[in-house]
This record gives C-alpha cells, structure tokens and sequence, in this order.
C-alpha cells in the first residue's frame, strides 16, 4: 500500500470513533502508528499488512466480489490513515479501524444505490421477531462458517446489511437507521425478515441433509 497519508478532516455526520462493540483481536502498537502519522511508507505499508486480514473478513460480509471488497479496503485504510491522529491512546485499534470499514461500506452503498428506492416498505415494523432470535446451535453442527455466510448473502441487499450491521457487527437500530437512511421501523423489520429467512434457510438445508 504505498498511498500517503492525506490531510485530516473531520468525519461526515453518522461516523462513529468511540469504543465500539467489537473485541480486539490484534494489537497495534504506538510505535508503528506513530510512524504512519509521521508519514513513514514502511510504517503505513506495515499497518496495511496487519490489518489486512481482519478487514477484509468485514468487507467480504458485505461484498461477495473479491476485486470489489479489496477496493472498498483500500478506501477505507486511506481514510484510517487520514483520520488515525483521532485514535485516542486508550482506543483499540482493531475495532475503531473496523468501523470505519463499515462505514465506507455503506457510504458505496449510499452511492451506488439508491436506498430509499430499493426499500418499498411500510415503516411498520410487523411482527418483531427480535425477542425470539433463531437458534443458531443446531445450525452450527450442520453447517461450517462459511455455509452460514453464503445464506446471508442469499439475503434481499438491504435485509443483508441489516443483519450483518446488528447480528455481526454490533449496531443498533438507531445507529443502522442513521448509516441507511432508513426509519428504525424498517431496520427492524429488515431484522425480524433477515432472521425468518435464514431460519428457513436453515430448516430447508437440515432437512435435505437428513434425508441424505
């Protein structure tokens, strides 16, 4: 990765850089970040390198294309460069350089998609299925991570972003309704939809297997 670093600017409205409810699963240290915000290629090439892995789990949730989820990674390590003198001392790096992932993600949405357009729905949420999420447990003795993955991604766009941002990565309808720019009735309903399906889903596969 040899893009420098740009100039700091301050994030657009819905961004969020306090703790987020995601677990560390790496560590940076101070002094390779310190290096990227001296503009060291080394450093900056290093820190890509590092949270390449990580990152691009997130943005292949969201883009089953391999070309197009290393595009929107690159995107979003320039803007981690670019607004990484904002990462507090006590702030884990993994998680806050996930949500600005996220982020882009769904600024490419916004851009290429027409939100509003695609989400022809009642802002009644419906039956909330939220209090009686799927169990997953038997699921997971039949299928591996990424069987569970391909399901989702059979999801409607928005149902699939919906679920993603709540079950996987930790937002809340207030949240996802600000990031879609959707009611919070629709995102729950997109939930509530999103689960039905995948337990569907799930039940129709289990049931091919056991006839096997």
């Amino acid at each position: 990765m040899n893009a420098p670093r740009g100039q700091c600017s301050k994030l657009p409205p819905g961004y969020y850089l306090g703790p987020p409810n995601l677990s560390p699963v790496l560590e940076v240290s101070r002094d390779l970040i310190q290096g990227c915000l001296k503009n060291d290629r080394r450093a900056q090439f290093a820190l890509y390198k590092l949270c390449y892995p990580p990152l691009m789990a997130v943005c292949l949730r969201y883009r089953s294309n391999q070309a197009d989820a290393n595009s929107i990674l690159n995107q979003a390590f320039l803007k981690i460069l670019d607004h990484l003198d904002q990462l507090g001392e006590e702030v884990p790096f993994l998680p806050w350089a996930k949500r600005i992932t996220i982020n882009t993600l769904i600024d490419d949405f916004r851009k290429n998609r027409k939100v509003k357009e695609l989400i022809a729905l009642s802002d009644k949420p419906g039956e909330d299925l939220e209090t009686a999420p799927v169990d997953y447990n038997e699921a997971e003795k039949q299928f591996d991570a990424e069987q569970l993955e391909a399901m989702v991604q059979q999801l409607p766009p928005v149902s699939a972003k919906v679920f993603n941002l709540f079950a996987i990565d930790g937002y809340n309808h207030a949240e996802i309704a600000a990031l879609l720019d959707i009611s919070e009735g629709t995102s729950r309903w997109h939930l509530s939809s999103a689960r039905k399906k995948l337990k569907d889903m799930m039940s129709r596969a289990m049931g091919i297997y056991r006839a096997v």
